[in-house]
C-alpha cells in the first residue's frame, strides 16, 4: 500500500495545509468537496493540490508529515516550488 504527503493551498497561495493519506484522490476530493465544513481547509478554502510525495512505510509517511509541519513557511513554499514551481492545481495529474 502508498501512502502520500500532501500540501493543498487556497486559490492565492496564502493559505496552505500539509496532510497525510492512504488514498490521495479520495482525500483530496473530500477537501474540495468541504466533508467536513468546519475544518480549517473548508474555512479557508484550502483545496488545491499543489505539491505530493510517496512512500510504501507508514511511519515513514506520518514522520514527514510532522516534519514538514514544523518548518517554516518559506521552507515549506521551497518544498512546493521544488515539485511545482507554478503552484499549478496537481489534482488531475493524480486522477487514474
Amino acid at each position: 500500500m502508498n501512502y502520500y504527503v500532501y500540501i493543498l493551498a487556497n486559490q492565492t497561495n496564502v493559505a496552505i495545509y500539509t496532510g497525510v493519506t492512504n488514498d490521495l484522490v479520495r482525500r483530496v476530493y473530500e477537501h474540495k468537496h468541504h466533508f467536513d465544513p468546519s475544518s480549517y481547509t473548508a474555512r479557508y478554502h484550502v483545496t488545491k493540490l499543489v505539491y505530493y510525495e510517496c512512500t510504501s512505510d507508514v511511519r515513514s509517511a506520518i514522520e514527514r508529515e510532522k516534519q514538514i509541519k514544523g518548518w517554516s513557511r518559506a521552507k515549506k513554499n521551497q518544498l512546493v516550488e521544488s515539485m511545482n514551481p507554478q503552484w499549478r492545481e496537481l489534482y488531475s495529474t493524480i486522477l487514474g
